[in-house]
């Protein structure tokens, strides 16, 4: 397969609009993807024909319905190379998160054992933590940064102990683009017996993934960062992890018998899958699945590689910029502030040249802090986009530092 990026775009039907008189530069794919026009038309087919319930139903929209929601479960398997029965439909990366925390973790922690995450982590991969911790007495433990705004490995390998029982890690930093070194702290935590979860929010679009052969226990990931609906994502984890953890929520469609003296519950995958699901978002799911299998990713992060060096390049000349992230090992990402600007003004003046960025403390406060920063400025590529649209990014940032220190 070849890569032809003007090709790919005329999938994406956003791309072909005006923002203030000028072409969209999309560079906010960090926080969600645009869709292929496929994707949509999975979306339309089924809110204008296939609208019904899923299982159960014998009618036929029932039937149609239920046979596309179903199909995105073996599509997942396929592309994290793991078994259908293992993969249970989530609203997302936050909510596999917290299953885990709640259905996993308060059942198994006792006082003054810990969870480890990094300095880096998304609040989605924080706050979860915190709740579980006050609830079973465990303690959260922080591994550092080092001064290339990676995770420090030796430090890491000196607070992962004994004690630790969840390393809960993300593959890479929303906020700055850091990748982690997720083999070398697998195996510090595998060595100390601990369970390992990994937010996969920013890399699943990547390419397939053998999750077997990671070693991990729990994955999460997210739609709407892989040219999907929002609302809708994937948690995966073992079957006998599955089958010992109790329901997150009780409701229809999680259970095998109802008594008022007991139930008794579904097998997993449904046993997590309470109420009326998001049946829209995952059969999308699965148009966007069948559309990234068409995909040639080698070519498309080498792409993605050279779109993050053009615009390091381009940013780094402009007097009183900084680029927070690690030039090396890095997300399609530039994180970024500039001297004396407040971020907001920047993002502003650059939606009037028609760019989106993302600008804030990209749902990672405590590494904000660790900078010393109120927020960032961050513009994030995906393989949509070009190096003539970095090109305007940075001649963009060009006039507006100008015009700023004028």
């Amino acid at each position: 397969m070849s890569f032809d990026v003007q090709a790919l775009r005329a999938d994406f039907p956003a791309l072909a609009q005006e923002v203030n008189g000028h072409p969209l530069h999309y560079f906010d794919n960090a926080a969600t993807t645009l869709k292929p026009r496929s994707v949509i038309a999975a979306l339309d087919r089924y809110n204008s024909l296939d609208t019904a319930n899923v299982h159960r139903g014998l009618h036929e929209l029932s039937a149609r319905a239920t046979t596309a929601y179903e199909a995105t479960r073996g599509k997942l398997g396929e592309w994290l190379g793991v078994p259908e029965s293992e993969v249970v439909y989530t609203r997302g990366t936050t909510e596999s998160i917290n299953i885990v925390a709640q259905c996993w973790a308060r059942e198994n922690l006792r006082s003054d054992d810990e969870i480890a995450i990094s300095a880096l982590e998304h609040h989605a991969n924080i706050v979860p933590w915190q709740i579980v911790a006050r609830q079973t007495g465990a303690r959260l433990v922080v591994l550092p940064l080092n001064a290339q705004n990676h995770i420090d490995l030796e430090a890491a390998a000196a607070r992962i102990g004994p004690r630790t029982r969840l390393l809960a890690i993300s593959a890479g930093s929303n906020a700055i683009g850091s990748l982690n070194p997720l083999p070398e702290l697998i195996a510090l935590a595998k060595a100390q017996g601990a369970r390992v979860l990994v937010d996969g929010a920013q890399v699943a679009i990547r390419g397939p993934i053998e999750l077997p052969a990671l070693g991990v226990d729990f994955y999460c990931a997210s739609a709407h960062k892989m040219f999907g609906p929002t609302g809708s994502g994937l948690l995966w984890a073992p079957r006998e992890l599955l089958e010992a953890m109790p329901p997150w929520m009780g409701g229809g469609d999680m259970i095998e018998t109802v008594r008022f003296e007991a139930s008794s519950y579904a097998e997993p995958p449904w046993k997590f899958e309470a109420g009326t699901p998001n049946i829209a978002g995952m059969i999308g799911f699965g148009a966007a699945l069948d559309y990234l299998q068409t995909l040639d990713h080698a070519a498309i992060a080498a792409h993605e590689d050279a779109l993050l060096a053009r615009a390091r390049a381009g940013l780094e000349e402009i007097d009183g910029l900084r680029i927070l992230g690690p030039r090396v090992h890095s997300l399609p990402l530039v994180s970024f502030v500039l001297e004396g600007a407040h971020e907001q003004d920047v993002a502003t003046l650059l939606n009037e040249n028609g760019i989106a960025v993302r600008t804030g403390h990209h749902c990672a406060m405590p590494l904000m802090a660790e900078l010393g920063l109120r927020g960032t400025i961050r513009a994030s590529f995906s393989a949509y986009n070009t190096l003539d649209e970095v090109d305007h990014l940075c001649h963009s940032m060009a006039r507006i530092a100008r015009l700023l220190r004028a």
